[in-house]
Formats: C-alpha cells, structure tokens, sequence
C-alpha cells in the first residue's frame, strides 16, 4: 500500500476519534448543567429552610384521616365493576323494569291493527322507555337516596350500596311476581323458603321475567278480541254478497282504525298498562 495513502487513513482515523471524544465531554457538561438545579433545590430546605423562589416546598403529610371510614375495594375493581354495569344496563332496563310488558303489549296493538309500520319500532320503544321512567320513578328515587348519595358522601362502601339499592328493585319485581313463578324457581335452586326481602336476585329476576310475558300475553289477548270480531263480521258479509275476491283486510283496516280512534284506544292501552302496576 502507498505510504502517503495509509497515512492519510491513520490522520482520519484520529480525527473521528478526537471528535467522538469531544462529544462524550460535550454531553456529560450539558447532563450536569440540568442536574446542576435539580440538586440546589434538595439542599435547600436543609440549609435554608426557606423553599426555593418560584418553586413549592417538598413536604411529606402523614395523617390518620382514613379512620373512621368505611373501607372500600380497590379502584380497579370498581372501575371493572362499572364497566360491566354499563354493559349490562340494556339488560337491566329489559328484564328488571317494567319495559317489556309495555313494549310488548304496545306491540300486540299494532298486530291488532294489522299495521306493519304505523306505529314504527322507534315510536312504540321511545313510548315504551319513557313509560318505564313514568312507572320506575319512585323506585329510582328510593336508591338515590338510599344508595348513590350515602355511597357518594362516602357513608356506606360499594357493597352496602348495592344491597340497598337492590331493596326497592325486589321490592317492585316482587309486587308484580306471581307466587307460582316464585316458589318453581326457589325449587329449582334448591334453596330453604326465606322471607322476601332476603330472597336472591337469581330467583326474583327470572320469576318476574315469567310473570311479566304471561301478564303482556294476556292483555295483548284482550286486546287482539275486538279485532278480530271485526274481522269475522267483514269476511261474513262480503262472503254474503258473493264478492269471494275481496280481501277482507282491504275493508276491516279502515273500520279497525276508525273503532280505535273513536274509543280513544291509546289512552285506554297507556291507562290500562300503569294502572296493571298499582299506580
């Protein structure tokens, strides 16, 4: 190899490492111009005892304020806790409320009619929900102040809160559960007869799901009666007058919706469905 080559290489070969080195300084001289403050200000309170200008005190509170207070589970599990709530509420609004007897029987009414879209799903729901409010208030008022405000001034922990609101909710479901649907499900879990305000919530919800169906089919029976009297009274005629290839639909629509209208039959429906809850 040329000499005047290799000595070429050898002078680069310094130079990237006199560079290398002079960065390594460079960063340890700015690493401890920033530590530089940060070690002044914990000197300070011993030396001083004033807190350094523009910056609070470091102070350490040890204090006995968490006795006397109820203990509570861990933040996570109540953080967990109400995620599962919230992907359960759907299912409590369905099946522990009185929501399905109304959407059901507010179903059983457009059967009647034989109207496939009058009223739509959204209407006979938003109906339905806001029923349920009407009906549910007092219970929903009763956890409030028995449950969620003690919970929420931190008086009673999450499980006091939610056994004291499960008081007014059996409470309800139990008003409106036949005692035949009670007792098949205290057979089927194999449970000693206890008195109802400690009865589970796994016998009551099901009980009352059952008594709730069996109470919306037979007031959608009522219901579907008169209409098919109509029916039959259209059919009758036009088969009299030999016109065979009449619909009788086509005749018993009008007449079913001018019976209702002129009966007021929607708040007959609404009256009769809160007055089946003892309002």
């Amino acid at each position: 190899m040329n000499p005047s080559i290799q000595a070429y290489r050898s002078i680069g070969s310094v130079r990237r490492t006199g560079w290398r080195f002079s960065g390594f300084l460079l960063g340890i001289m700015v690493l401890l111009m920033a530590l530089s403050p940060l070690a002044a200000l914990a000197q300070a309170p011993a030396t001083t005892g004033t807190p350094t200008a523009g910056l609070p005190p470091l102070t350490l509170n040890i204090g006995m304020d968490g006795i006397g207070q109820p203990k509570d589970v861990d933040v996570a599990i109540q953080v967990l806790f109400a995620i599962t709530l919230l992907s359960m509420a759907p299912s409590i609004v369905l099946l522990m409320t009185c929501f399905s007897r109304i959407v059901i029987v507010l179903s059983f009414v457009r059967n009647a009619l034989t109207l496939q879209g009058a009223p739509a799903n959204q209407v006979i729901i938003g109906l339905s929900l806001f029923l349920t409010y009407f009906v549910m208030e007092p219970v929903w008022s009763k956890v409030q102040s028995n449950a969620l405000q003690p919970y929420m001034e931190k008086k009673i922990t999450s499980a006091q809160a939610v056994e004291e609101a499960s008081k007014p909710i059996r409470s309800f479901m139990l008003r409106q559960t036949r005692a035949k649907d009670v007792e098949l499900f205290v057979e089927l879990a194999k449970i000693p007869p206890t008195a109802p305000e400690t009865m589970p919530l796994r016998v009551v919800i099901p009980a009352f799901i059952i008594s709730e169906l069996r109470t919306a089919f037979q007031m959608g029976f009522l219901i579907f009666v008169p209409f098919i009297l109509i029916d039959i009274v259209v059919a009758t005629v036009l088969m009299s007058m030999g016109m065979m290839m009449m619909p009788p639909a086509t005749i018993a629509l009008p007449l079913k919706i001018l019976l209702f209208v002129l009966v007021d039959g929607w708040s007959l429906i609404v009256r009769s469905l809160l007055m089946s809850f003892g309002i």
